[in-house]
């Protein structure tokens, strides 16, 4: 008679009885499995649970230095996604012992002595149905990991549009593309200063590069003048901020709502005298606040078309000037408290 194909699962056996070892051996090899681990100290079944990751345990309950309760305890207490499911070996046939042990995390018993065609058939079962499970938590696995790189790559996307979008506004406005990338840094920079989390500093990373998205829809002849604004032209220009909050409303997204709000309120002042809405003190969105000052202090230390770039101090001396006028006072102090931060980052992103 040919000898039964060899099935590719691990099966840990544990009892003290060397006998019932050998038994049990014999009797799976003559079946097809061959990956066994035979221990007759339940103190060494953690260490070759790690090492061999069974796919099925046998386990007697009655045994010296740890019993059978002991050993299920010890393994459930692992936490394993799919853990290998435990036939309870025993000679015991009391209703409370068997409860005892299917309660423990036994998933089936087998009565000693053992009848091999049961012993075949359970095993079998078991080994099928934990196949199973191992399979659709797999297939899980591999869905959630599908779904975060999909999501990953549409936040991605969704990114590289706003900072397209940041620049666009810039460049039409004859200003570098890197002072978004210096404003926005800076003002993570600054709320990272102010305890906010990690994820929240990233997205105002995000969000800030579309403070002045709504010059996109002032007209060039305004926007594009290199002379002082006529009272008429200025209240056009100002509408850039109501603009840039019109262009970002409809999306319900975290991020949408935050870079909203800054291009509503980044020209706002602490003292009222802003727009669009005059709001004052802590009435402006903290994004808001942030950005003005970041905004204005690397506008100030940058070369336009139309100026030089200030000198560090005469910058400075602007914002502590305007503080409590234009800027947050909490905001300048801060300012003024991690400039050695902020200027490696004019450096990181220079012109």
């Amino acid at each position: 008679m040919p000898s039964p194909a060899p099935y590719e699962e691990s099966i840990m056996v544990v009892d003290d009885e060397p006998v019932n070892l050998r038994l049990l051996d014999k009797m799976l090899r003559m079946q097809g499995y061959s990956r066994l681990v035979l221990l007759s100290d339940p103190r060494e079944v953690l260490s070759h649970y790690l090492a061999h990751k069974p796919d099925l345990i046998l386990l007697d309950i009655n045994m010296p230095h740890l019993d059978g309760y002991q050993v299920m305890e010890a393994l459930r207490a692992l936490d394993e996604p799919v853990p290998p499911p435990i036939v309870v070996l025993t000679a015991q046939h009391t209703k409370d012992y068997l409860l005892r042990a299917l309660a423990s995390g036994a998933r089936d018993f087998i009565n000693k002595p053992f009848d091999r065609t049961e012993l075949m058939m359970r095993v079998r079962n078991l080994l099928d149905a934990h196949l199973a499970h191992r399979m659709v938590h797999d297939q899980a696995a591999v869905l959630e990991k599908m779904v975060h790189q999909r999501t990953q790559e549409l936040r991605d996307t969704r990114l590289q549009v706003v900072q397209r979008l940041g620049r666009a506004a810039e460049y039409r406005d004859e200003a570098t593309g890197n002072h978004i990338l210096r404003m926005s840094h800076i003002c993570a920079l600054l709320a990272g200063s102010l305890g906010w989390s990690e994820d929240q500093q990233e997205l105002l990373l995000h969000a800030s590069p579309m403070h002045d998205i709504g010059k996109i829809g002032i007209p060039d002849a305004v926007l594009l003048k290199p002379g002082k604004f006529e009272p008429a032209e200025w209240e056009i220009m100002k509408t850039h901020a109501a603009m840039g909050a019109e262009l970002l409303a409809g999306d319900s997204s975290e991020l949408m709502e935050m870079a909203r709000a800054i291009a509503l309120t980044h020209h706002e002042k602490w003292d009222g005298t802003g727009y669009p809405a005059g709001l004052q003190g802590e009435a402006i969105p903290l994004v808001g606040r942030i950005a003005a000052i970041a905004d204005v202090f690397d506008a100030l230390t940058s070369e336009r078309p139309y100026k030089r770039a200030w000198p560090l101090e005469q910058a400075m001396a602007y914002l502590r000037e305007h503080s409590g006028r234009h800027f947050d006072p909490t905001l300048v102090a801060l300012f003024e408290r991690e400039l050695p931060r902020i200027l490696q980052i004019l450096q990181r992103y220079t012109d």
